[in-house]
């Protein structure tokens, strides 16, 4: 499902403020201007809203730039990037201010609520096919509760908006738990009105499987293993998920909304008509991750993993070979995902040595299209980024049965991830529940590396609430030495917005 974007009437909500004592003549109506009361008449008019729902997670500030940032603020990644506000911003160091970074992510991501608030406001009221209407609406709850589950879990404390915007609103700014619940009512109520699947040009909408998998997440976030547990066991019993055979096909733009694919963010390469990460009909709908997690000369290079990643899938990772002696094999996922002085491959057409890179570094290989170019990236990469995978849904459901005490059944689903990798499988009898949940840790980071699942990780395992925490974290991330309990979990408000609005609190510490 390639998008098409709409008129600017539908993209976002302008405030204007006439102050000077010409305001007559500055407050106008164009009358040729489309509005809200000419639009949403038509079926046509519901389809094209939801398509501009879809739109705004495209953007730069949401999944196409900035969220890409803020989750390397965990501990696999870290940044020499010489924008040294970039670079201070994932060692925990920012002001309450208008940083580049969180007034981004806030801006679009409330513009793409906004959005979604104009269609459930007036989609019900279109005369159309009723079973379109409904999954329409279940689609754009999605994105709504998609949206709002970010925003929990980078700023906390935000404003709830759950109605159609204009310019005088002022949204009451509602607590983490309150957020959270309007996620999952979002979540229960679009799920019985979502497909399994789509087929032709509607793949890559949100299916059943996908608001089922992210209210999961949700209720794991929570802790609330029983609940996460039931959701987690239904899409692996729909038996519409499998792991694709070659764990390469997730990062590429050739296997997209392939079998492994739960949800994904739809991206095309066409080029730049009018800039990066502009928001209107003829920007790009490009995926901009690639120019800046890549490496030297071929990116801007401005996010490395760590070297503890890289060792990990070695040092952690034995497999044995049917009727051979013990012997290490490489962890195929290493050289897949990370660019370093170990892997043999050709990036860009040149090896490592080649490229004259420094052995002690390692750069981001994931999402990269080093595979098809010899030429440095650009802003016009086609490669759908994978928001929830298969393997994802099964290790979640490995930590939840193992939280819940059945260890034994939570072991086959990790062994169904290191299978496909060609890994030995794990023998339940060795592990307990508090062993296996450290194994966990070590799966989903070879697993999911570099994919920002590991700093939602992180908080749900609460590494981020206490000081042995803290300190387990700066055992493998020396950026954490600047981690401020009860600050530096959550990214300050933008100070903007509390200027427009006194009544949003700025949140603790900044």
């Amino acid at each position: 499902m390639k998008i098409n974007k709409l008129p600017a009437f539908l993209l976002a909500a302008s405030l204007f403020v006439a102050t000077s004592c010409e305001k007559d003549l500055l407050d106008k109506t164009n009358p040729n201007a489309p509005s809200t009361s000419q639009f949403w008449k038509t079926q046509d008019d519901a389809i094209k809203g939801v398509y501009s729902c879809y739109s705004g997670i495209q953007q730069y500030a949401c999944y196409g730039h900035s969220w890409q940032f803020i989750t390397a603020r965990s501990d696999e990644s870290y940044s020499q990037s010489p924008f040294v506000d970039l670079a201070i911003f994932t060692r925990f160091i920012q002001a309450d201010n208008n940083f580049f970074i969180s007034s981004f992510a806030w801006n679009d991501y409330y513009r793409t609520i906004y959005r979604t608030n104009q269609v459930l406001t007036h989609v019900p009221e279109i005369s159309m096919d009723e079973t379109l209407k409904k999954r329409l609406l279940a689609e754009t709850r999605f994105v709504r509760a998609l949206m709002y589950f970010d925003l929990d879990s980078f700023f906390g404390n935000v404003p709830l908006i759950t109605t159609e915007s204009v310019v005088t609103t002022r949204a009451p700014q509602a607590t983490p738990a309150q957020v959270e619940a309007q996620v999952i009512a979002d979540l229960q109520a679009a799920i019985p009105d979502l497909p399994l699947t789509y087929s032709g040009v509607d793949k890559g909408r949100a299916t059943k499987g996908a608001a089922q998998a992210l209210l999961a997440k949700m209720y794991l976030q929570q802790r609330k293993w029983s609940e996460a547990s039931a959701l987690l066991g239904q899409i692996i019993n729909s038996n519409t998920y499998s792991l694709v055979p070659n764990y390469l096909d997730n990062f590429t733009e050739t296997n997209e909304n392939n079998s492994e694919s739960v949800f994904e963010v739809q991206y095309t390469g066409l080029p730049l008509d009018v800039g990066q990460g502009q928001d209107n009909a003829s920007a790009s709908e490009a995926y901009d991750r690639p120019n800046f997690f890549g490496p030297p000369i071929y990116s801007f290079s401005d996010v490395q993993p760590r070297k503890w990643l890289l060792d990990a899938y070695t040092d952690s990772t034995v497999a044995f070979a049917p009727g051979s002696t013990k012997k290490h094999l490489i962890d195929p996922r290493r050289d897949i995902s990370i660019i370093s002085s170990v892997n043999p491959d050709k990036f860009y057409g040149k090896t490592f040595t080649e490229l004259g890179y420094n052995p002690s570094q390692q750069y981001w290989r994931k999402y990269l299209n080093d595979r098809t170019r010899t030429t440095p990236e650009n802003f016009t990469s086609g490669i759908n980024f994978r928001v929830i995978r298969y393997a994802d849904v099964l290790l979640l459901q490995a930590e939840a049965l193992n939280e819940l005490g059945q260890t034994s059944a939570a072991v086959p689903l990790v062994n169904q991830v290191r299978a496909r990798v060609g890994l030995a499988p794990l023998t339940a009898a060795n592990f307990t529940q508090s062993s296996l949940r450290l194994q966990m840790r070590n799966e989903r980071a070879k697993e999911l590396a570099g994919e920002g699942q590991r700093w939602f990780d992180i908080l749900r395992w609460g590494l981020l609430d206490n000081q042995a925490g803290i300190d387990d974290l700066k055992t493998r991330d020396v950026d954490f030495v600047n981690f401020v309990l009860g600050k530096s979990k959550l990214l300050p408000i933008p100070q903007s917005d509390i200027d427009i609005d006194p009544n949003i609190k700025q949140n603790p510490g900044y």
